[in-house]
């Protein structure tokens, strides 16, 4: 009997030391639409899954804002003016404090641009050449 129960542990010893351990599965990558920067090209177009999150309110000053609670991203016209006094007007995307976008003057067009807030209503801007511009939220 005493041979018996001693086989049998045996037994269990061995199926239990010569399993190996099953890996644990990769984690599933997560995809998400939300970028890590703003670019002046994101305000062209909306991207599928940025549709689904669309949404318009009159009461607020941006023309549209996508995304979810927490990582929202605004589209805002704006006007201001440069470090020579010169008015500019434009279209930019932000995202938290941070944001990119066109501006336009009189006789230049399409200024890349990135921008801050700096308080309500209110951003500070650069262009790829260094120029400052103050600009307001429409």
């Amino acid at each position: 009997m005493f041979k018996n129960y001693l086989s049998l542990f045996s037994l269990f010893a061995i199926i239990l030391f010569s399993c190996k351990k099953a890996s644990a599965p990769p984690p599933p990558q997560i995809n998400s639409f939300y970028k890590t920067v703003i670019t002046a090209d994101d305000r062209k177009t909306i991207t599928p899954e940025e549709a689904k999150t669309y949404h318009v309110d009159d009461v607020y000053q941006y023309k549209y804002r996508t995304g979810n609670p927490g990582h929202y991203e605004y589209n805002y016209d704006v006007k201001g003016i440069d470090t020579k006094g010169d008015s500019v007007f434009g279209n930019i995307n932000t995202e938290g404090k941070y944001g990119a976008g066109i501006l336009m003057l009189d006789t230049i067009s399409n200024i890349e641009i990135n921008t801050e807030w700096v308080s309500h209503g209110k951003l500070k801007a650069c262009d790829k050449k260094g120029n400052e511009y103050l600009l307001i939220v429409k």
